[in-house]
């Protein structure tokens, strides 16, 4: 794989304070991902704004200002965990789709192009740029935009099950699963608007746990323990 995005949950990135960040974690993520970024894989970022808010579960707020403070929320993100990736070596950049002054440039298809072809780390940030779309809509969408190979989603949990492995220990893992099969049975991966850009341009899911050991660059190396999602 040449290009890749990886998604990475905004809680995960706070560890076990659930709220703001874990500097540990996210230095460890950024020195995992120097080293794919050496060996040539050109890598985009797309992270959820869950360590600072979860709008949607408030009656009190109309649900287009809830995204949106969910979309500042990823800005917020991509700008502190950039600059821990600058402190490990790498150049990074972070695109949005709407204007943030000179907080970040705007996105375009050819803009994120260049900084890929510089070796950049490119932070898509800001999700889609309108309300109703979370993050993993985001992610889909910009992982088509720019061809990528695939997706690497980086989770709490170490792959796909048929139930919540956190409530149910009989839990089963599967090690690959199509996408088709994601929606059918509404499989904990993406949500559905995700899931059907997915499988309507095949592009294909590596669901693993954030928290194992070099999880990403094993992923990348084809040694890991989680979920291939398939989109044929």
């Amino acid at each position: 794989m040449k290009r890749i995005l990886l998604k990475l949950s905004g809680e995960a990135l706070a560890g076990d304070k659930h709220t703001g960040f874990d500097e540990a974690t996210c230095q460890m993520v950024a020195r995992q991902v120097k080293k794919i970024t050496d060996d040539g894989v050109q890598v985009g970022i797309v992270i959820g704004g869950g360590n600072f808010w979860r709008g949607r579960s408030s009656k009190n707020i109309d649900r287009t200002k809830a995204d949106q403070i969910g979309m500042l929320a990823t800005i917020m993100n991509c700008i502190y965990v950039s600059e821990i990736f600058r402190s490990e070596g790498m150049t990074t950049e972070i695109l949005t789709p709407f204007e943030c002054g000179s907080f970040t440039k705007l996105f375009s298809k050819d803009r994120a192009n260049k900084y890929f072809g510089r070796g950049n780390v490119v932070f898509f940030a800001g999700g889609t740029g309108h309300p109703y779309f979370s993050t993993d809509t985001g992610v889909l969408l910009r992982a088509i935009e720019v061809d990528a190979d695939a997706i690497l989603l980086a989770k709490a949990v170490d792959g796909v099950y048929d139930s919540d492995p956190r409530t149910n220990p009989d839990a089963k893992k599967y090690d690959e699963v199509s996408i088709q099969e994601v929606i059918d049975k509404k499989l904990q991966v993406v949500d559905l608007a995700a899931s059907i850009l997915a499988m309507e341009n095949k592009m294909p899911m590596l669901v693993f746990s954030l928290n194992e050991e070099n999880s990403i660059v094993n992923t990348m190396m084809g040694k890991f323990n989680g979920t291939k999602v398939t989109a044929d």
